[in-house]
């Protein structure tokens, strides 16, 4: 069921660019919430936020599939932890929407503002932090994978801001991936809490389908070009990309605090 709002042609064309930069850039690092999420809230104050994020995981499941797909052919997901960690994030996610409802999420945004400056700092020190792999997987990595899908599917589904870059330094330091293995394996994740928020969302409200769609189908063509220049710049393009995104989250982040957003 759409919500039944009136798109103008135009609004389609800005939403649509919003969505393929948004998607550009969630494929290469993860954060592209961060780009269509405040551009959804400004553009359209007076629709209700399920209808709204709900649109925006429509959006950006389209993309992340599509980076899935392409980084799936290029580098060596090592599926026997990154699937366990993908169903227990599906899980994760419909709980931690779930509590949004008797939870304030505004709680969260200290915490999450000091874990993004440790991660930062962590990354900014270790120059060789991600450059190459590390060591071997385990079959222990197994059950550290779903008590890992699970702690971040539930803050994707509560909070969300960050969840591509807690994905990717989580990958990197636990699991001792790369950067650029790190953020093909996290685009599975992404799939599951994805498809675990929309069913969350719609079943709370009517989503806007159609624009939903629209930028679907942007926010694939930009994670085409995303992943295209991933692979082909490689693991230190992808650490650049991941600190530029972590720092902007941070100063995103400080600056809600400071003005009571």
């Amino acid at each position: 069921m759409d919500s039944g709002l009136a798109v103008m042609p135009l609004e389609f064309m800005f939403l649509g660019a919003v969505a393929f930069f948004a998607g550009m850039v969630d494929a290469v690092v993860g954060g592209g919430g961060l780009i269509q999420i405040p551009v959804l809230l400004s553009h359209y104050p007076q629709v209700a936020i399920p209808t709204l994020f709900g649109t925006n995981k429509l959006s950006s499941i389209a993309g992340t599939s599509a980076a899935l797909w392409r980084y799936a052919r290029a580098v060596s997901i090592p599926w026997a932890v990154v699937v366990p960690a993908a169903l227990a994030a599906l899980l994760g996610a419909w709980g931690g929407a779930a509590v949004v409802v008797w939870l304030p999420r505004d709680a969260m945004r200290p915490l999450v503002l000091v874990m993004m400056l440790a991660v930062a700092i962590y990354t900014f020190r270790r120059k060789d932090f991600g450059h190459a792999e590390t060591r071997e997987l385990t079959p222990t990595d197994r059950w550290r994978a779903i008590a890992f899908g699970a702690v971040i599917g539930f803050y994707d589904g509560f909070f969300g801001p960050g969840t591509g870059s807690f994905l990717i330094f989580g990958f990197v330091r636990l699991f001792g991936m790369d950067f650029l293995r790190a953020s093909a394996s996290a685009k599975l994740i992404n799939v599951a809490t994805n498809v675990s928020a929309i069913g969350f969302f719609a079943s709370h409200g009517p989503l806007l389908w159609t624009l939903g769609l629209v930028m679907a189908v942007c926010n694939l063509a930009g994670a085409h070009v995303g992943t295209w220049l991933a692979l082909r710049r490689g693991t230190a393009f992808v650490r650049q990309a991941f600190l530029l995104v972590v720092s902007v989250l941070i100063a995103k982040l400080a600056w809600d605090m400071v003005k009571g957003g």
